[in-house]
């Protein structure tokens, strides 16, 4: 699962939470994709905080030497 990028995981979990919403699976089946649903959210946000430790380290001072702070966008720039 290590190799699987945040975007393939993501998609892959849509799919889960579509097959497990529409009924149609049978309880063994449920489970199996559940579990698989599981992992793939706990990778998710195992990226995600790797992701966010990157960002701090990057974070420069007003000096110049890199600090860790939160990723704050600027106040002019939408998301």
């Amino acid at each position: 699962m290590s190799e699987l990028k945040f975007e393939e995981c993501l998609a892959r979990l849509e799919q889960i939470v579509a097959a497990l919403e529409s009924g149609n699976l049978p309880l063994e089946e449920s489970l199996k994709v559940f579990e698989e649903g599981v992992a793939l959210a706990r990778h998710c946000g195992r990226y995600l905080e790797d992701a966010e430790r990157r960002i701090e380290m990057l974070a420069k001072d007003d000096a110049g030497a890199l600090t860790t702070r939160p990723f704050a966008a600027p106040a002019d720039e939408e998301l």
